[in-house]
């Protein structure tokens, strides 16, 4: 659920990456941070814990014409993906409004990948978080790596879901704005669906979108 500061006129979107260990959250978030006008980002912070770690930062308030002054502001989390840190995943999740999984394209990830999903769903609902209404994307990453599953396989078995699937390489920067747009077009439909978000503040989906990516410094990181 979307978090408005009447005092300093800010509305606060949480958006989380997910994923099973190493498949390449950390990466995203990186290349995210990267990317990002210095004056449009928040310092990049690590809460570490035993053999993995969570990552942070704001996508500072930007100002684009919301009716009534507001500014929006994201905040992006990653979440460690080690099974024994399970915990620390729900908490990360409380509120969020919008997330990623990274998921690792070899067929030798695939029961991790599941089971990382699963995970998801299982921490969303102990967040009260409605499954099938939360703003969602795919990540296929390391497509750059040997017997990985083909993007046909792969569309197929997501095809019913209505989530979208985005093929990455995120280590060489490719997928990763790709995948970061399409989680903000489904944030702000889903937003709109529930909450009435483009008439409430004078904003339509692609005034949202072009709103928050301009302030990235160039459109598709060179590799």
């Amino acid at each position: 659920m979307p978090q408005l500061n009447l005092e300093t006129r800010e509305i606060t979107l949480k958006v989380v990456y997910y994923g099973p260990a190493l498949s390449g959250k950390t990466t995203n978030l990186q290349q995210i941070h990267k990317l990002l006008a210095q004056a449009a980002r928040g310092k990049m912070v690590s809460l570490d814990t035993q053999n993995d770690r969570t990552l942070y930062f704001d996508f500072l308030p930007v100002e684009f014409g919301v009716e009534g002054d507001y500014k929006i502001k994201l905040k992006l989390f990653t979440v460690p993906g080690q099974v024994m840190h399970r915990s620390t995943r729900r908490i990360v999740l409380a509120g969020a409004d919008a997330v990623a999984f990274v998921a690792d394209s070899q067929r030798s990830a695939a029961s991790g990948n599941a089971y990382s999903y699963r995970d998801l769903e299982t921490n969303l609902r102990a967040n009260g978080i409605d499954t099938s209404t939360i703003a969602q994307v795919i990540q296929f990453n390391k497509r750059d790596l040997p017997d990985i599953k083909p993007l046909a396989e792969v569309r197929e078995a997501w095809k019913g879901t209505g989530i979208p699937t985005v093929p990455a390489a995120a280590l060489q920067g490719e997928g990763v704005l790709e995948t970061f747009e399409a989680l903000l077009r489904q944030l702000y439909q889903q937003l709109d669906r529930r909450l009435s978000f483009g008439s409430k503040f004078g904003l339509t989906e692609e005034d949202f979108l072009e709103g928050l990516m301009v302030h990235f410094q160039e459109k598709k990181p060179k590799s």
